[in-house]
C-alpha cells in the first residue's frame, strides 16, 4: 500500500479561497477509497469554522527550526471521508483575517513546510510520496532534499508537485534566503530558487520535484509557451519530460442534481427537461424574473475578473439580451465588471439578474436552472464550473483553452456527438456567434435534449484522474 501525504494551503470543507481547495477535498478522498493510506495537512487558520475545530484533537507539539529561529508548532487531527487530516497550529502565523497577502507570507509558508516535515516522525506517518500543491508548498522539496533528507527516516520520500495556476508563484526578494527561510545562498546563485533575480517558490517546487503535474493536458502544453508560461516557460520546456497534465475531476458527492439538497427539484438525465424547467421557474421567482415558457436562461457563476473573459461578455452583453433570453450572473470581483452587470440589470430588469455576491446554495440553483453556461476564459488551467454545468445539464459555451479544451467537445448535430459549444480565439464576436448558434440549437427541442443528455452523461468523476495519480506514485516509488 502506498502512503501519500497531501500538503496544501487550503482544503474543502475546512477553508477555501479557490479551486485548489476543491481538489484537496476530493482527490485524497478518492485515493483513500482505492486503498491508499492518504493523509492531508493544511494550516490551522483561525478562520476555520468552530464546527471543525471541535472535532480536532491535539496529537503533538514541538519546535520548528527556521533559519536562526526556534518556533512553536502544534498538530491537531481529525478523520474525514477515510482521510486523516492534520492541522499545523501556530497563531502567530495563522491567526489572521485572511489566508494570503501579508508581508511575511514568505516566512509563513516556509515555516509551514518545515513544520510538516518536522511533524512526520512525531505523528508516526512515513509517506512514500509527499504531494505538494502550488507555491505555498514550493519549499517542501528544498527542505526535504537539502536538509531533512540526510536523516534516513526521510531519505526515500519522493515529491510530486502540482501546479494549479502558474500565475501565482510566490515571488519574494532575494534577501530572504538566509535570514528568513534559512537556506544557503548557493541555492539561489545556482538557479534552484531564483527567477528574474527573486526567490520563486513555484520554481523551487518544480526544481526539487520528482514529478510535476498540472491540472489538464492542454494546460501542461500551454505553459511551455511564453503567453501562458508566466516567465517560467523556459524552465518548463527544458523539463517537459517530468511534466504530466491530469484533468481534475468533479466531486459527485457535492455536485449531483439527483441528490442536491439546494435545488427545488432533483433530476437525472432521463427527466432533465422537466426537472430543469421546475428549477428554472423557481429561480426566476426567487430572482424576480418573469416566468416565460420557451425562453432560455444563460448563466455565469464566476469570479468577475479579466482572466475569466469578462471583457468579451461586457462587449456583447447588450446585443445578447436583445434576443429573447434571460441572463443570470453570480459572483464578485473587479468593480468595473460588477458595475457593468449591475447597470445591465438596471436597464433590462426583466431579462438580467446580477447577483454580485457569492452564495454556494444560489450557485447550485443557477446550475440547475440554466440552459446555457458561459465560460469564455482568457486562460483556464482546468476549470471546475464547466464540469458542474455538464453534470447539471447547463450546456457550456467555452473558449478552447486549458481544461476547457480537454473537457468540452463541440456538438455536431449531424452525428449527435459532443457536450457543448466552443470557440478558438479570444474574440467577442466569436463568443456572440457561438451563443447565437447555441440559441438556434435550443429552438429545436429534440436536438437540445440530445445535447443536454450528452452533457449530463459526460464522465468527469475523479475515477480516471485518481488512477492517473496512482500510476505516477507507483512510477516514482519504484524509481
Amino acid at each position: 500500500m502506498e502512503h501519500v501525504l497531501f500538503v496544501a494551503s487550503e482544503a474543502v470543507p475546512f477553508i477555501k479561497t479557490g479551486g485548489l481547495a476543491d481538489v484537496m477535498g476530493a482527490l485524497p478522498k478518492s485515493l483513500a477509497a482505492r486503498g491508499l493510506d492518504v493523509r492531508l495537512v493544511i494550516p490551522k487558520y483561525s478562520l476555520i469554522a468552530d464546527k471543525w475545530k471541535k472535532q480536532m484533537k491535539q496529537v503533538t507539539t514541538g519546535k520548528v527550526n527556521l533559519a536562526w529561529r526556534q518556533l512553536y508548532y502544534g498538530v491537531d487531527e481529525l478523520q474525514l471521508n477515510g482521510v486523516t487530516v492534520y492541522f499545523i497550529d501556530n497563531e502567530w502565523y495563522f491567526k489572521r483575517d485572511r489566508l494570503y497577502g501579508f508581508d511575511d507570507d514568505a516566512e509563513r509558508f516556509a515555516y509551514f513546510c518545515r513544520a510538516v516535515l518536522t511533524m512526520l516522525p512525531r505523528v508516526g506517518f512515513k509517506p512514500d510520496v509527499i504531494h505538494c500543491n502550488d507555491w505555498h508548498t514550493g519549499l517542501m522539496g528544498v527542505f526535504l532534499k537539502e536538509d531533512f533528507g540526510h536523516d534516513p527516516y526521510y531519505s526515500q520520500m519522493k515529491i510530486v508537485y502540482t501546479i494549479h495556476n502558474l500565475k501565482y508563484q510566490g515571488i519574494f526578494p532575494a534577501a530572504i534566503m538566509r535570514d528568513i527561510i534559512g537556506l544557503p545562498q548557493e541555492l539561489f546563485d545556482n538557479g534552484n530558487l531564483e527567477c528574474d533575480g527573486c526567490v520563486n517558490y513555484m520554481k523551487s517546487g518544480m526544481v526539487y520535484a520528482d514529478r510535476i503535474t498540472t491540472v489538464s493536458p492542454t494546460y501542461a502544453q500551454e505553459i511551455t509557451y511564453p503567453y501562458f508560461g508566466e516567465r517560467l516557460d523556459g524552465y518548463i520546456r527544458m523539463n517537459r519530460d517530468k511534466v504530466t497534465g491530469i484533468i481534475n475531476g468533479l466531486d459527485e458527492d457535492v455536485y449531483n442534481p439527483a441528490a442536491d439538497k439546494y435545488i427545488k427539484k432533483q433530476y437525472t438525465a432521463r427527466n432533465a427537461r422537466a426537472g430543469k424547467r421546475e428549477n428554472k421557474d423557481a429561480l426566476r421567482t426567487e430572482l424576480g424574473l418573469p416566468i416565460k415558457r420557451g425562453i432560455p436562461m444563460i448563466a455565469m457563476v464566476s469570479r468577475l475578473v479579466e482572466d475569466k473573459g469578462l471583457d468579451l461578455v461586457t462587449r456583447i452583453m447588450d446585443e445578447l439580451v436583445e434576443d429573447d433570453v434571460q441572463l443570470v450572473i453570480v459572483g464578485t470581483g473587479d468593480w468595473k465588471y460588477e458595475e457593468a452587470f449591475r447597470e445591465l440589470a438596471r436597464r433590462y430588469p426583466t431579462k438580467v439578474s446580477a447577483n454580485i455576491l457569492f452564495d454556494e446554495a444560489l450557485a447550485h440553483r443557477v446550475y440547475a436552472a440554466a440552459d446555457i453556461f458561459l465560460m469564455p476564459s482568457r486562460y483556464e488551467p482546468c476549470g471546475l464550473s464547466q464540469l458542474i454545468a455538464l453534470k447539471y445539464g447547463a450546456v457550456p459555451i467555452v473558449r478552447q483553452t486549458g481544461g476547457l479544451n480537454d473537457t468540452i467537445i463541440p456538438f455536431d448535430k449531424y452525428t449527435n456527438t459532443g457536450n457543448g459549444l466552443t470557440f478558438p480565439n479570444f474574440n467577442a464576436h466569436e463568443l456572440l456567434f457561438t451563443v447565437k448558434k447555441g440559441l438556434s440549437y435550443y429552438e429545436d427541442a429534440a436536438l437540445w435534449d440530445h445535447i443536454v443528455k450528452n452533457a449530463m452523461e459526460s464522465d468527469y468523476s475523479w475515477d480516471r484522474s485518481a488512477q492517473a495519480y496512482m500510476n505516477i506514485y507507483k512510477q516514482i516509488i519504484s524509481g
